[in-house]
């Protein structure tokens, strides 16, 4: 599976606190000229599948005309237990993996002459993600 790390030093981990709580470290919007950007307007989480439908399409749409750049990767594992299982008897399997995403990250950079394509191939990628997000070009 893309988008997920090699290596982890634990197998299985804690999610972590509740994502919608925390505030925003830095929103510096760092574009280069020509660029166009996903940014995120809300917190939340990611899968990895949401990632790679998004660059499916994104590639899809612009084709050789311009380049890509994903800024996110899903790090984190989410584990599930099998159904119809009692409770207790240890930790379930990694089911999928997932991104943290905050408010002000820039998830995905298209560098491309044309900025019209640019701005279609994202406006169909958000569709695809479950956070709100907001396109930046210059």
């Amino acid at each position: 599976m893309q988008y997920t790390p090699k290596k982890t030093k634990h197998k299985k981990q804690h999610k972590g606190k509740k994502f919608n709580a925390i505030s925003p470290l830095n929103t510096i919007e760092i574009i280069k000229s020509g660029c166009v950007a996903l940014k995120s307007v809300d917190t939340g989480r990611i899968k990895a599948t949401q990632l790679i439908a998004c660059k499916q399409t994104i590639n899809k749409i612009i084709k050789k005309l311009g380049r890509l750049k994903v800024n996110v990767i899903a790090d984190t594992p989410i584990t599930k237990k099998p159904l119809e299982i009692r409770m207790g008897k240890g930790k379930g399997a990694v089911d999928h993996w997932v991104s943290k995403i905050k408010f002000g990250i820039i998830l995905f950079e298209i560098e491309t002459s044309s900025t019209l394509l640019g701005i279609k191939a994202l406006k169909i990628a958000q569709s695809k993600l479950p956070l709100k997000t907001k396109i930046i070009f210059e």
